[in-house]
């Protein structure tokens, strides 16, 4: 089993920006693929962006360059530095760690 809490959402101004973090804690292995996906209210969940195990990493084509992912192996930490954010980013977060999820985040983008 792994756990996973994530934390830094909150509410930011159109232009802004956050860093969420998910630590996952448990069976866990830096030798696995990690990511973030959100949920807006009445939508689906959807992909944001993954870093794999030896670092490379993908996007969803909304956040390209204006979000980065990366992890730290050696704290068992995921993160997401939003910049630029806007109202559509608004969301709960996800911390996906193979098929294990966190319980979200909440980001809210004001205009």
């Amino acid at each position: 089993q792994v756990q996973l809490v994530e934390s830094g959402g909150g509410l930011v101004q159109a232009g802004g920006s956050l860093r969420l973090s998910c630590a996952a804690s448990g069976r866990t292995s830096s030798v696995a693929d990690m990511g973030w996906y959100r949920q807006a209210p009445g939508k689906e969940r959807e992909f944001v962006a993954a870093v794999r195990w030896f670092g490379g990493t993908s996007y969803a084509d909304s956040v390209k360059g204006r979000f980065t992912i990366s992890r730290d192996n050696a704290k068992n930490t995921l993160y997401l530095q939003m910049n630029s954010l806007k109202p559509e980013d608004t969301a709960i977060y996800f911390c996906k760690y193979v098929n294990f999820w966190g319980q979200g985040t909440q980001v809210t983008g004001s205009s």
